[in-house]
């Protein structure tokens, strides 16, 4: 399996309509009562909060890596100078 980077905003953003799913369920399994209108901040408050994070790593990121060179040109040995 191919390696990819960490990305904590779309981990986050999972987490929360896990949870909320995870909620939902629960409501219709009838062990608790959950209202309809319970969705709404769960949903955006997650998705804001995972939009934050995902910013806030992203600019560590950058400040982390250093700027990328571009490789020397080479010449072709057929290829007039």
């Amino acid at each position: 399996m191919l390696r990819h980077e960490f990305q904590p905003g779309r981990l986050m953003a999972g987490a929360a309509l896990t949870a909320t799913g995870a909620l939902f369920i629960g409501d219709a399994a009838d062990a608790w009562h959950t209202p309809w209108f319970v969705v709404i901040p769960l949903v955006v408050g997650g998705l804001c909060l995972a939009g934050a994070i995902g910013t806030v790593a992203r600019g560590m990121r950058r400040h982390r890596t250093p700027a990328r060179t571009p490789p020397p040109a080479s010449h072709h040995p057929h290829e007039p100078r």
